[in-house]
C-alpha cells in the first residue's frame, strides 16, 4: 500500500511517502489511521486529531469506513479550503 502525505502531515511524519504493509487487522482508513498512529511520535502527533486529516483513496475522497487492499495509494492530507 501506498501512502502519500501533504502539507504540515508530512512535516510532522518526516516523509511525503512510503510503502507499507499493514498488519491484516486494519481493514479500513480508520484502522490504518489507527495503526500509523502508533508508529513512531511524528505520526502520533500528525493524526491525533482526526477531524483534521482527510483521506483519498486512489484518488477518490473517503471517509473512516472505506474498506482497504493491499495495492491501494492512500493520501492523507489537511481539510482543504478554496478561495
Amino acid at each position: 500500500m501506498k501512502l502519500l502525505y501533504f502539507a504540515w502531515l508530512r512535516t510532522k511524519i518526516g516523509v511525503a511517502s512510503e510503502e507499507v504493509t499493514p498488519p491484516e487487522t486494519v481493514v479500513n482508513v480508520d484502522g490504518l489511521i489507527e495503526w500509523l498512529a502508533t508508529r513512531g511520535p511524528g505520526y502520533a502527533e500528525a493524526l491525533a486529531n482526526r477531524d483534521q486529516v482527510r483521506v483519498a483513496v486512489n484518488q477518490d475522497y473517503v471517509v473512516g469506513d472505506q474498506p482497504l487492499k493491499p495495492g491501494d495509494e492512500v493520501a492523507l492530507f489537511p481539510p482543504v479550503t478554496g478561495g
